[in-house]
This record gives structure tokens, C-alpha cells and sequence, in this order.
């Protein structure tokens, strides 16, 4: 028995698994304070499923509270920007081309250290201790709670990053520090900006987990539980505390995971419909395809392993204009129980035109009576059209591939789409990140730079896979289940000695008891 949660904008979600068995679900309110919000919809499951709090083995849950804090500029910590690399990488300092009101809520405090690595290991200059001393200096008399540290090529060699963060550590204890080889990839800017970001969210992250540990205590559930990352995968909590970036995203990804288990296909697209937006993304082997390109959070360029989903403005609130022509990008989102006319309010959205055209019976039917058959008829039109523009932009061939609807808003598809083998609507399509979030496994990943010179392809590989295996099992794979999923090479012409970009991704089965 476990149970899933996923802690969205607008509703908390959960669903009560017995193995692949969907037991029951249901929805609640998300609540300013979570944890009330979290205690109501298990309340809700559990007097639903008539299971037991003892029965329970673990709980999963998929936040969206660190994106909306980056996103909303609100609850974050000032940072010390740390940057590894002169006399190399002076030209562009630590947060140059971020958002003005996001490096001013993060205080933009930056300092330049002589350091960093070649991507063979070779040091571009030795680490200036005594510099990082009189930081540390700095930092205590500017207050600051949070520190992020960024080597060059610290993917490859951790060495001066982990110095670096032995002398702050042991200089102000309490100090939290985010290295930077330990949260973004290869790709200096966008890890930096990676660490950064996740020092400034290390206090809110510490409130948010206990808040989820408060509202299981509550209940008297006493299995551990998990929160899922962007990847599909789950981090204990401890982890989430130190790595709060890694849930960016965990949203869309715990949807299409779900989607492919309540569909029962691998190999198919998702459009996830929610009160606001819509996110199409592409399922491979039931998981989604990662984006390969720098992802934006918040107006700042990021490389976090992150779904390839594209968001559009179509939603169970989004309000339509023009006759029909023109649907979103706005929504009422949350309001919609005031402001949608079958509500008794005066804005026309979407999920009243459904009700106009008949195909579902919600609110008053009599209060969109008055809508002319053609302004009808040219939303449906609409609504079809921008899902399956949408879908279309996401699939990578011509050929048709299935298209499972899932989210609350996935009523307003009625008919089927042009570039769809077929349309699938599963059972429990509007809880589908609560399930994705409890069948969600734990992976560990390797991407770094290697080179060849003096080794072999197969040792090298061998080493990577073996990290990756070993990363699992920490995050709280059980050992025998461990199987590599993905391998990416990228041979770097333009570096001596032979030089790989190698990519590993290890996925388990969660330990239980």
C-alpha cells in the first residue's frame, strides 16, 4: 500500500495504490500553510478506501512549492555567489544575465576566486585559501545563511569545490552550501546558475519537508516517505533538503508517468490539462523524453535533467473571446467557481462552453442557454486545434502516435485529433500525477566528461555505469532491482585526448520496509 501526492497550484491530489491497483483518489484545495491541505485529502483517501494508517508502506509526494517560490520571487535567501576559475571566466561575473528584481532579491553578492580545473584535470590556477577565508568573513558580517559554490569543470574534478566548502563549513557552522558539480551538469553559466538558485531556496525547503513530516505525524502514519524529483524518480527527504532544484518540473513528469501506467503504454503523448495550462511532452520506454536544451526557470537559464514539455495557455478555466476564435492565454484558474457563468459569474470559459455544447452536465446548464450555436461551435473548433498544434510541435515523426489525455481539464477534448493514432481517456486521467507520483522509482545519474586517452571505451562506460548504479542505491534503490536505462555519448572533437561526454542514468525499485 502506498499512497501518492502531488501538491499543485490549485488542488493537493492523492491516490491510494495497492500495488498497480488504484484503491481510490480524490482531490482538495491546496492550502497557504501545505500541510493542512496535505491532512485534509489524506483524511479524505483514507475514510474513501477504508485502509488503515498501519497498512501503509510509503507515502510519495510531487511539489510544485520551490518552482512557484523561484517564479513568484518570494520566500528565497540571499546567496553568496562563489565562482571558482580566474584568471579565467573573468569577463562574465556570477549572475550576469539574470532577471534584475531576481538578482536583487537574491542580493546579488558575487565573489571571484583564482581556481578551477582544465576538463582533464589540469588546474587553470591553484585555489586562493586565503581568499576564501576572507570571504567567509564577508559573509558572516553580511548575515548571509546560504553559499553556492562553482568550480570550472567540477563535474570532472570536485577537488577545489569540496576544499572550499571545508573552509566555509568549518568558519560558520550552520552555513548552507550549495557545489555546484553536485546539482547541474556540464555547462558552466547554467550550473552556476543551477547552485545558486538552490542555495537560495535551502530554507524554504527545510520548511516545506517538515511541514509534509508534520502532516503524516498528524495522521499517525509512521511509513517513511519520498518527494519526486524531474526526472520521474524519488529522493528521501533529506536529500530534497540539500537539493530542493531537483523537484523543478516533478509535476508534468509525475502526469506522464501516470498516464503511461493508467494507459498501459510506453511509447505514446501526453497532454495534461489542467485549470490553466495544458503540458504536451513524449513518452519513451513510460518515461518522459528529457529536454536537451538549457531549460528557463524564472528567467534564468538552467541545465537540470528536465522533461521536454511545452506549456500552452488552454485550460478548464481559460477564457474565451473573440466568439470563439480566441481561447487563454489567461485563466481564471482557481476562481472558476465564482467566475465561470455555469457558476453564476460572468466570465466564458472553456469548461462553460463544454456545458453549452452538451458534452458535460457541470453547474447550471440554463445560465449558457444564451450562447449563439456558432460561437460554440468555433471554440471546439479552437480548443482541438491549439492540442493538436500542440502535440504535433512534440512528436519527433510524421508517424501517428497515441495521445492520452489526463488533468482535470481533459473534458474540453471531445473528438479526436488529426495527429493522434488514437485518443486514450483512462480511468483516473484527472489524479494522474498522485499515481504517477506513487509508482515513481529511484534513479542516479553520471554526466561528466571523460577522456580516452590511455583507457579503453568499455572501462570507461563500465565506470560510469557502476557510479550511476551506486548513485541509485544511495538515493534508496534496492540493489538488485537497478537497471541502467539511458547511455548518451557525445564525442568532443574540439578537446585533446580523446575527449567523451558520457551520460548515465541508473533507475531501481524503491526499499520498502
Amino acid at each position: 500500500m502506498r499512497i501518492g501526492i502531488d501538491v499543485g497550484g490549485t488542488n493537493t491530489d492523492a491516490a491510494m495504490m495497492d500495488g498497480p491497483l488504484v484503491l481510490g483518489a480524490c482531490k482538495s484545495p491546496t492550502t497557504s500553510d501545505v500541510g493542512s491541505g496535505i491532512v485534509a485529502v489524506l483524511k479524505q483517501v483514507l475514510s474513501m478506501t477504508g485502509v488503515s494508517v498501519s497498512e501503509i508502506q510509503a507515502v510519495m509526494i510531487g511539489t510544485t512549492h520551490f518552482t512557484n517560490a523561484v517564479v513568484e520571487r518570494k520566500r528565497l535567501l540571499e546567496v553568496a555567489a562563489i565562482r571558482l576559475g580566474l584568471p579565467a571566466t573573468k569577463a562574465l561575473p556570477p549572475m550576469t544575465d539574470w532577471p534584475k528584481d531576481l538578482a536583487d532579491t537574491l542580493g546579488r553578492h558575487t565573489f571571484m576566486v583564482r581556481g578551477g580545473n582544465e576538463f582533464d584535470g589540469r588546474k587553470i590556477a591553484p585555489l586562493d585559501e586565503p581568499e576564501i577565508l576572507r570571504i567567509a568573513g564577508e559573509i558572516r558580517s553580511r548575515g548571509l545563511k546560504a553559499a553556492s559554490i562553482t568550480s570550472v569543470f567540477s563535474p570532472v574534478t570536485p577537488d577545489m569545490e569540496l576544499r572550499a566548502a571545508e573552509i566555509l563549513g568549518n568558519e560558520i557552522p550552520g552555513l548552507s552550501i550549495s557545489l555546484s558539480h553536485e546539482v547541474g551538469r556540464v555547462g558552466f553559466l547554467e550550473r552556476e546558475n543551477a547552485s545558486v538558485m538552490n542555495a537560495s531556496l535551502a530554507d524554504l525547503s527545510r520548511k516545506v519537508v517538515n511541514s509534509f513530516r508534520n502532516a503524516l505525524k498528524e495522521l499517525a502514519i509512521n511509513a517513511p516517505f519520498y518527494i519526486s524529483q524531474n526526472d520521474g524518480t524519488l529522493m528521501v527527504p533529506d536529500y530534497v533538503e540539500r537539493y530542493p532544484v531537483l523537484t523543478f518540473a516533478s509535476g508534468p513528469t509525475n502526469s506522464m508517468r501516470g498516464a503511461a501506467m493508467l494507459a498501459g503504454e510506453k511509447e505514446a503523448m501526453v497532454v495534461d490539462i489542467g485549470g490553466t495550462t495544458s503540458d504536451v511532452g513524449m513518452l519513451m520506454q513510460g518515461f518522459p523524453r528529457e529536454s536537451a536544451v538549457a531549460v528557463d526557470i524564472g528567467g534564468v537559464r538552467t541545465n537540470f535533467r528536465m522533461p521536454d514539455v511545452l506549456a500552452i495557455g488552454l485550460g478548464g478555466g481559460s477564457i474565451v473571446r473573440d466568439d470563439g476564435a480566441r481561447i487563454g492565454p489567461d485563466s481564471v484558474g482557481y476562481e472558476i467557481t465564482s467566475r465561470a457563468l455555469i457558476f453564476g459569474g460572468d466570465t466564458l470559459t472553456t469548461t462553460d462552453i463544454i456545458v453549452a455544447a452538451g458534452l458535460e452536465d457541470i453547474g447550471d446548464r440554463s445560465r449558457v442557454a444564451h450562447i449563439p450555436a456558432r460561437t460554440i461551435k468555433t471554440a471546439l473548433d479552437t480548443i482541438h486545434r491549439m492540442a493538436d498544434e500542440a502535440v504535433d510541435r512534440m512528436k519527433t515523426s510524421a508517424e501517428p502516435l497515441p495521445v492520452i489525455l489526463v488533468g482535470g481539464g481533459s473534458i474540453l477534448i471531445s473528438r479526436d485529433l488529426p495527429s493522434a493514432s488514437r485518443v486514450i481517456r483512462p480511468e483516473n486521467a484527472s489524479v494522474a500525477n498522485a499515481i504517477g507520483a506513487a509508482i515513481a522509482q529511484v534513479g542516479g545519474e553520471v554526466d561528466r566528461i571523460f577522456s580516452l586517452e590511455g583507457t579503453s571505451r568499455d572501462i570507461v562506460l563500465g565506470g560510469a555505469k557502476k557510479e550511476a548504479e551506486e548513485r541509485a542505491v544511495k538515493a534508496g534503490a534496492e540493489a538488485g532491482t537497478v537497471k541502467i536505462m539511458d547511455i548518451e555519448e557525445v564525442p568532443l572533437a574540439y578537446l585533446p585526448g580523446s575527449a567523451t561526454r558520457i551520460r548515465v542514468k541508473a533507475i531501481g525499485d524503491l526499499v520498502i520496509g
